[in-house]
């Protein structure tokens, strides 16, 4: 009875993680289009406001600007379909247990230190006596 209310449970919670997954997936790229399309208005503006309204006119600043926005949307483009893949969930889950790890093994050694300090102090007060 019990095993199947665990069994259950860990269910659910691997459903969870692929639900939250796959809403920060979903968010991630709509967030990479929402950028791609506000780099396209920005450079149209920025091409208008450079060459049509003469902002600037003697140096062609419009161009640098849209390239180097582009280069951020690429670099947001890698993060979300390259890196991604490479440090996603498994990824984080992985690095998560390592951590756990570590910190339970320095708690085991500090609780060993603590409990040979109080016996040694215990052993030291019966030798006072």
């Amino acid at each position: 009875m019990f095993s199947e209310n665990k069994k259950g449970t860990n269910i659910e919670l691997a459903q969870h993680e692929q639900l939250e997954y796959a809403h920060s997936r979903i968010r991630q790229k709509k967030n990479l289009y929402r950028h791609f399309v506000l780099f396209l208005i920005g450079s149209v503006f920025l091409v208008l406001l450079n060459k049509v309204l003469h902002y600037g006119e003697p140096y062609n600043w419009a161009q640098w600007v849209i390239l180097v926005w582009f280069f951020l949307w690429v670099l947001h483009l890698v993060n979300v379909f390259v890196l991604n893949e490479f440090m996603g969930i498994a990824w984080e889950r992985e690095q998560r247990e390592k951590l756990v790890a570590k910190q339970q093994q320095k708690i085991s050694q500090i609780k060993k230190e603590v409990e040979k300090a109080s016996f040694d102090a215990t052993i030291s007060k019966k030798k006072d006596l």
